[in-house]
């Protein structure tokens, strides 16, 4: 049975992709949870947009690093869904959160692998388990992954974010198979490079680098939080009714 009431929940919304992709989602007429976990004034500041657009949010931290929390996580969602939208039940699904770090092969350590694998697809994996129950049959899971994971990302330095990435890719095609009965969709966006917070101030600083990927891109310049925003909302909306296990790239046709 669908729900009557809209409700997604984005994982890691306190800046850059996952607080646009909140304020496209709230203008599209979806009540938003929003999830945090050291920057609770940016999640509050996405709050605070989603109100100015319209809608409805409420911040709940998240540590993905810890799965040991996600009931109590899972119960803060119930709470919210009762309390703020007289439902039991969300429509939609965002594991955007991020973190990554640079590094070659031979330089990685145990602790780096082991920390950009929880937050990258161990946390998501487990939390979406966790979700499901509480997921409308009809519903939609959109998983954040990059085009580090692909051909057109391929950038030394990044074997341990694009190979979580890619994993994450293939999880996402997995679930939809297993979720297909019920009509949720689960799709994956691949950002490419993108000026976000997560990306620091080397855009700004190093005029040469967004120089540089400003050329690998066929449309001439750097993604924008809003330009993957824009295509999560659409893909946990109505209007991507037909569409699931797929891998949407995001990046301004880079390296064509």
């Amino acid at each position: 049975m669908y729900s009557t009431t809209r409700v997604t929940l984005i994982v890691g919304a306190s800046s850059g992709i996952g607080q646009a992709a909140a304020t496209r989602v709230a203008q599209d007429g979806s009540g938003v949870i929003v999830t945090y976990n050291s920057n609770k004034d940016g999640a509050l500041e996405t709050v605070r947009r989603v109100e100015e657009a319209g809608g409805t949010a409420v911040a709940l931290p998240l540590d993905l690093g810890a799965p040991a929390t996600f009931p109590a996580f899972r119960a803060d969602v119930e709470r919210a869904l009762a309390t703020t939208w007289d439902t039991d039940r969300l429509t939609g699904l965002v594991n955007n959160a991020g973190a990554g770090t640079s590094a070659l092969v031979e330089d990685s350590t145990e602790e780096l692998l082991d920390s950009v694998y929880g937050v990258l697809f161990k946390g998501p994996y487990l939390l979406t388990g966790a979700l499901i129950p509480i997921l409308a049959d009809g519903g939609a899971v959109v998983n954040t992954s990059s085009n580090s994971a692909r051909w057109s990302g391929l950038t030394a330095g990044y074997s341990a974010y694009g190979s979580m990435k890619a994993a994450l890719t293939m999880f996402t095609r997995y679930l939809a198979k297993e979720l297909g009965d019920r009509r949720i969709r689960v799709n994956t966006v691949s950002p490419g490079p993108t000026r976000t917070p997560f990306a620091g101030r080397v855009f700004e600083e190093q005029p040469e680098v967004t120089a540089s990927f400003e050329g690998l891109t066929a449309l001439g310049r750097l993604g924008e939080a809003d330009d993957a925003g824009s295509v999560i909302a659409f893909l946990v909306s109505d209007a991507s009714r037909w569409v699931t296990a797929q891998d949407i790239e995001v990046s301004g046709g880079m390296r064509l």
